[in-house]
């Protein structure tokens, strides 16, 4: 019995994507280890005739391999013919061939991620940050360039104000990047939108990053205040679980505005760290490449007259995973 996919099923190199058969010794093969991708190499290939098949239907496509064909469960390893109903894990393969970046944490991390929350925007392929002061513009693009390696530039541009009726002028820092933009809404809980992004507590890795983030949001959304006894900064937003979340990081009191539709108010005061009210939290910086998806059913399906079906397998060093098509698989050894 064979162990692999057909010969016409897409796997996925890191050339891009070929057919099973066309994959030779010594290509270089994406795959999967925990929730990154990885690269392995095939050492060898073998071709096997049978005269069964599965067709695997799954959230995102339908592939075509030997019934023995080992996919990966959250329970562990699972026969093709037996994987229906199950979870799989999974990776877009039309993503595999992006630019993946290191990121750094430290201050500048928590500035980008900071000045991103407050006043960037996130589209499905890039980040964006359009401002009046071209000082914070230009803090903004050297913080995202020393976290990320990405090169930035700041553009003069024109924006409509609906408040003086009129287009004023701006400074805008623009990076084309999906991986950045998914970051960005991984560390905002999935949705990196103003009014539905979740607190990123990524920022409290360590001290130095969530001073950074601080400034970041400040500069974007807040400003210093002096009031009575209090001296320090306040931040505003109508996302009152982001700000109710971000209260007892600092100790501060929190009272959401009670008007509908009206923006509430976070006080950090300078002596916030005297209250010892901040812990550090373990969170990864990079981003989760890896998902689960549903095998809707297997279909059973049998060779045609009286030609088999042709099954490649693969020994990859040094992991022994593949993917099909962004499905995690392993043969049955």
């Amino acid at each position: 019995m064979g162990y692999g996919p057909t010969s016409k099923m897409l796997v996925n190199l890191v050339d891009g994507s070929v057919q099973a058969k066309n994959v030779a010794p010594g290509s270089v093969m994406w795959t999967l280890d925990g929730d990154r991708t990885v690269r392995t190499t095939v050492v060898d290939v073998a071709a096997v005739k049978a005269r069964a098949a599965v067709d695997v239907v799954t959230d995102h496509m339908t592939f075509s391999a030997s019934p023995d064909l080992l996919l990966a469960t959250p329970e562990g390893w699972a026969h093709a013919a037996d994987a229906a109903g199950k979870a799989v894990a999974w990776t877009s393969a039309r993503k595999l061939c992006r630019e993946r970046l290191t990121i750094r944490p430290g201050y500048e991390f928590g500035y980008f991620v900071g000045a991103t929350c407050a006043d960037g925007t996130v589209y499905k392929n890039y980040v964006s940050l359009i401002v009046n002061d071209e000082c914070f513009a230009s803090r903004y693009a050297a913080a995202l360039t020393a976290c990320t390696g990405l090169p930035t530039r700041i553009e003069a541009v024109s924006r409509p104000s609906g408040y003086l009726k009129r287009d004023v002028a701006g400074f805008r820092v623009r990076v084309v990047s999906s991986y950045l933009s998914d970051l960005v809404r991984q560390y905002a809980g999935g949705d990196a939108h103003h009014m539905r992004q979740g607190f990123p507590r990524v920022v409290l890795r360590d001290m130095e990053t969530f001073t950074g983030f601080m400034d970041g949001y400040v500069d974007g959304d807040g400003c210093r205040v002096t009031w009575g006894s209090f001296e320090g900064r306040v931040v505003a937003s109508a996302n009152v679980p982001f700000l109710r979340e971000w209260a007892p990081i600092i100790g501060a009191r929190f009272t959401p505005e009670g008007v509908r539709g009206r923006a509430s108010r976070l006080y950090i005061a300078d002596r916030w760290r005297s209250r010892g009210t901040y812990r550090p939290e373990d969170h990864p910086v990079h981003l989760r490449e890896a998902s689960w998806v549903q095998v809707k059913e297997v279909r059973p399906r049998p060779a045609l007259g009286a030609k088999p079906f042709t099954f490649y397998s693969y020994r990859l060093a040094p992991y022994p995973t593949f993917l099909v098509n962004g499905h995690l698989v392993r043969e049955a050894r």
